[in-house]
């Protein structure tokens, strides 16, 4: 009778031990499922977010070519050199942001194609962006033309002034060569490169040598040239990536896709371009 108790005792703690292995079992299961559910909603999170930052800039641009055009507007009831200037400089303004819309509505939409969230809503915004771009177009086109008809009055007045049409020639093209001038250093300031490759592929162009990057005679042609306002995102296409240039780290995220390949986000280009213009990552 004493042996037919111990027995029952042993299938109890037995059966006690095997429920306990399952229910861990089972929690390890629910714990890789809701860490792979967190991934995904963290990804589309980071997604939504880099779409939605695209688009204020868009907005942004659209506000800010409306003041233009308000402002251009005001001197065109003005006459005399200072009007001429502004117009000549809000004019400029307006068609290097028309063009910087364009590009990032461009890349709205290879966000979009490329994103794991997919939305009617966010087609239609990138389609209202894209008409409201034509439509500002169309009134541009308008307001050059009224432009152009008001230069041919100012040029039959200016026969009658010939002394203050000589300098408003020569004001008109140092303006001209300033805006070029400035819009050069702009483009130039706001220009970066970045490239990425394996540790092989790094030191065959020179870039990664003895442990040190960016060294002499490293291939330039090798890299990406890119507008730090724009470009501000790059798809790595690996699971391994380590940045080997300086870069703050408050001012970028490097995260995994559905697919666990690495994307580069540079949420403040000011700050994260400031040490180097030069972006090297090794990757596998």
């Amino acid at each position: 009778m004493r042996k037919l108790f111990v027995f029952a005792l042993c299938l109890a703690a037995f059966a006690s031990c095997n429920q306990k292995k399952d229910a861990e079992a089972r929690e390890a299961v629910f714990q890789h499922q809701r860490d792979s559910l967190n991934r995904v909603i963290e990804q589309k999170d980071n997604e939504i977010n880099d779409m939605m930052g695209t688009m204020n800039e868009i907005e942004d641009g659209f506000r800010a070519i409306n003041e233009a055009e308000q402002r251009v507007t005001v001197a065109r009831q003005s006459e005399g050199v200072t009007a001429t200037d502004l117009i000549r400089e809000k004019m400029q303004f307006i068609r290097e942001t028309m063009q910087q819309n364009r590009e990032l509505i461009s890349k709205l939409r290879n966000q979009l194609r490329q994103s794991t969230v997919k939305g009617e809503q966010l087609k239609r915004t990138i389609d209202n962006l894209t008409k409201q771009l034509e439509e500002k177009d169309a009134q541009i086109n308008q307001l050059q033309a009224e432009l152009r008809a008001k230069n041919v009055q100012i040029g039959e007045l200016s026969e009658q002034v010939n002394d203050l049409s000589a300098n408003v020639s020569h004001l008109q093209s140092e303006t001209t060569q300033k805006s070029q001038t400035i819009s050069a250093q702009d483009k130039q300031l706001n220009t970066a490169w970045f490239v990425y490759g394996t540790k092989s592929e790094l030191k065959e162009q020179h870039i990664y040598e003895g442990g040190k990057v960016l060294q002499a005679n490293f291939n330039r042609d090798y890299f990406t040239k890119i507008d730090i306002r724009v470009d501000k995102e790059i798809r790595l296409y690996s699971r391994s990536a380590k940045l080997l240039t300086a870069h703050p780290e408050s001012s970028y995220t490097l995260a995994q896709d559905a697919n666990k390949q690495y994307i580069l986000r540079i949420t403040n280009p000011q700050l994260f371009w400031s040490a180097s213009k030069y972006l090297v990552i090794m990757v596998k």
